[in-house]
């Protein structure tokens, strides 16, 4: 346990030097040299690097097996649009407690699944900002530190650009890092770390390297954090070759995307809304997974299909109710892998339903609902009977005046609105 401690000691120091723009071929003698700066034997070395072999994975548990959770609530308050829509799901207390599984908020979801993970496999470990002691910004690591210690739960400097690259000289010699933005926006400090290494170094170390890196921390429009703290960086990360992008919108997602990013291989980014941490769901007991590459059919219709992710699922249930109530069948999918798409579940709706309404809090130039758009278009043209309909965020700095905010992102009101007219 000393000896893996030193190596671990003896890897960051060299890779937060370099900000893992090592040399490939200098990186073993360099990490051995280090190790040895400690007094740790290269056999030593060695048996840390052979533990990188991949460990066996459990069953990957398609989210269409569970019940559907953004189920309508017919209620007499179904015609009404609710603006700033989070999940409103009520049940019978006494209901849910006979229920299987325990409930949690997604921030705590997120934290099972990080917890899990470094227990079941001592390479995993978490870099980032106040993650350690104080728990997180949102207290996604809290109490970690205290159980795996300072070092597989590293405090850093304000300094993303720095510990972004440290992580990535991290998985380059065998570990498993998770490195927390206090913020997504301020993560664009270390664009170079996560496009040139994370992205790319796989590819042009000629497949000597893996990067097993999870990029993740919270993003989009709270409650007047203003321009630079509602940043959506899904439009910035998406053209980088190398790298996955997941969102999550539910506990039960949130902990399944968590642990599935951890065991891949590739650098995955994952996406957490500000204003879903508090978000409560009923999750499995069991240890289950969610593919890092598969949507979620949120609710069946048969009129129009529509796509969203993240907070915007619940602008768009929310919208469903009063659909409904005006007699169309909206299906709902929640597209979770934004890089690459589920174009199977999609292309599966659309020759059901054969119109698309596409809805995002990404800006409109650029973001994840123009790729969409071509991939739709590129794939099941045939198959449209009208033109595909897009709703974003406007192409402004998020305001910091309440009011004005709110017109800047996607309302469920615009959303009734817009399948009314693909639907006549």
């Amino acid at each position: 346990m000393y000896q893996w401690r030193m190596i671990r000691s003896a890897t960051a120091i060299l890779s937060f030097f370099s900000k893992a723009s090592i040399a490939y071929t200098f990186v073993e003698t360099e990490a051995s040299m280090a190790a040895a700066s400690f007094g740790v034997s290269s056999a030593a070395v060695q048996a840390v690097k052979s533990s990188a072999s991949p460990l066996p994975s459990l069953p990957v548990i398609r989210s269409e097996a569970r019940p559907i959770s953004g189920r309508i609530n017919r209620s007499r308050n179904a015609g009404k649009i609710a603006t700033h829509a989070v999940a409103a799901q009520t049940e019978n207390p006494a209901s849910a407690a006979s229920k299987p599984g325990h409930e949690v908020l997604l921030f705590e979801a997120l934290r099972e699944g990080l917890e899990e993970e470094m227990e079941r496999d001592p390479r995993v470990c978490i870099f980032g900002e106040d993650v350690g002691h104080y728990g997180g910004s949102y207290k996604v690591s809290k109490g970690l530190a205290d159980k795996y210690g300072d070092l597989r739960v590293l405090d850093t400097p304000i300094a993303e650009n720095s510990f972004t690259g440290m992580a990535v000289g991290a998985a380059m010699t065998g570990l498993r890092p998770v490195v927390e933005g206090m913020n997504m926006g301020f993560l664009l400090l270390a664009f170079n770390q996560i496009s040139d290494n994370c992205g790319m170094l796989h590819y042009t170390s000629g497949g000597q390297f893996t990067i097993p890196t999870v990029i993740r921390g919270p993003g989009g429009v709270g409650r007047q954090l203003g321009a630079e703290h509602s940043q959506r960086l899904e439009s910035y990360f998406q053209s980088i070759p190398g790298i996955q992008m997941v969102a999550c919108s539910t506990p039960y997602n949130a902990k399944g995307l968590m642990k599935a990013a951890i065991r891949s291989e590739n650098p995955v980014v994952l996406f957490e809304h500000v204003l879903l941490y508090n978000l409560k769901e009923r999750i499995p007991d069991e240890e289950y997974v969610v593919s890092l590459e598969e949507a979620e059919m949120v609710r069946p219709g048969e009129h129009v299909t529509i796509l969203t992710y993240s907070r915007m699922r619940y602008h768009v249930m929310q919208a469903a109710k009063t659909l409904v109530n005006k007699g169309y069948d909206p299906e709902v999918i929640d597209i979770r892998s934004l890089k690459p798409f589920d174009l199977y579940t999609i292309g599966n709706s659309i020759k059901k339903t054969h119109k698309v309404l596409i809805v995002e809090e990404c800006m409109r130039t650029g973001g994840i609902g123009a790729s969409l758009t071509a991939a739709i278009n590129e794939n099941f043209n045939d198959y449209l009977d009208a033109p595909i309909v897009c709703l974003s965020s406007q192409d402004v700095p998020t305001p910091y005046a309440g009011t004005l905010e709110e017109v800047t992102v996607v309302q469920p009101s615009q959303i009734v609105t817009a399948v009314e007219q693909l639907c006549r």
